[in-house]
């Protein structure tokens, strides 16, 4: 591969030489602009706007344009010569965890490969970075600018990767961007779509390629050769059109089962898969629980009438027995009282 910067990697004051090579390729259909009559190329010349002439790559230079619209030339030496210890330096900042860099931040990716000799603290720094789990955000200037970097250790690979991250002030503001309409998501809704989510599963990466551009391919071939396109494979696009959510999930997760090969009896077969979220178990629980509820209350109240009644007979035992016992206690307590009596009238009476 071919490289595009060479300079050296700045960690405290170990220095590791390093070269960096692009990482990514670009593998995009592209086209020419013709004319349509009779297929000459469209070609865009350099011409100088003061006297019309056109200007070859050796007559360009480059010059920084102010605010009034002044033009100040910069000359190679010039911009060469600027105090920048990034200039051929990949200047370590710090360390981040890789996983809170945000994907809107990365920009270009390259490959960061040790130079004769540095061997030993390329492999020390990469295996580092690998233990800790994080990367290095850097600076380096490259290609006409300063970069924000990120460099870390591949997963799957013996060599450090760079990714070039714009500039914070670079990535725009989502403000305003999200729906304004009040809408409500049910809960039926969610478990359909996680249903969906699951059965489509996971994506292999390696397995997926350009499809337009195999297309376009295809159709180059086939007029070259004199024949019709083959188009058996293109959808006609549907319109767009208001729908009912619910049975797009249900088409979508039917769709999805048939398309790897399952059958009805397959789906009848499978149980559900239930991803309870707080509120929404709560709900349904609320929801499945009255008639069971009810059974139980009636049988809760049958039980309590009987105990009541049950209650009440004992309670009537209870009183029976209180008012048999009192007028038994009221008996002996007479005949314990007239003997007293009938002695206190005796001794009267001697």
């Amino acid at each position: 591969m071919r490289t595009i910067w060479k300079g050296s990697i700045s960690f405290g004051l170990v220095t590791i030489p390093v070269k960096v090579v692009s990482a990514t390729e670009n593998h995009s259909v592209s086209f020419r602009q013709i004319h349509t009559a009779d297929e000459g190329k469209i070609r865009y010349r350099k011409v100088c706007e003061i006297d019309g002439e056109e200007v070859s790559g050796d007559q360009i230079g480059k010059a920084y344009e102010t605010g009034d619209g002044s033009l100040v030339q910069l000359t190679d030496d010039d911009l060469a010569a600027l105090p920048l210890p990034t200039a051929r330096t990949v200047e370590i900042l710090g360390f981040v965890p890789v996983d809170s860099i945000d994907p809107y931040q990365l920009d270009r990716s390259y490959y960061l490969t040790a130079d004769a000799g540095a061997a030993k603290p390329y492999v020390l720094l990469r295996e580092a970075l690998r233990r800790a789990g994080r990367g290095a955000i850097a600076k380096l200037a490259m290609r006409g600018r300063e970069n924000l970097a990120l460099v870390r250790a591949l997963d799957d690979e013996d060599v450090l990767g760079m990714h070039t991250l714009l500039w914070p002030d670079e990535i725009r503001s989502a403000a305003g961007l999200a729906p304004t309409e009040q809408v409500s998501v049910r809960d039926a809704e969610l478990d359909l779509a996680y249903t969906l989510m699951d059965t489509l599963g996971a994506v292999d990466m390696t397995e997926l390629h350009d499809e337009y551009r195999e297309a376009v391919e295809a159709l180059v071939s086939a007029k070259l050769a004199g024949t019709a396109p083959d188009l058996s494979a293109v959808g006609a696009p549907e319109g767009g059109k208001v729908v009912d959510l619910m049975s797009a999930l249900e088409d979508s997760v039917r769709s999805a089962r048939e398309s790897r090969g399952e059958t009805a009896e397959d789906e009848e077969g499978r149980e559900a898969t239930v991803h309870p979220i707080k509120k929404s178990a709560e709900k349904r629980t609320a929801k499945k629980t009255p008639a069971k509820k009810t059974a139980r209350k009636t049988q809760s109240k049958k039980a309590a009438a009987e105990k009541t009644e049950a209650g009440k007979a004992a309670a009537g035992q209870t009183e029976a027995g209180k008012a048999a016992g009192g007028k038994g206690a009221a008996k002996k307590s007479a005949a314990k009282k007239t003997p007293a009596k009938k002695t206190a009238g005796r001794k009267r009476a001697s």
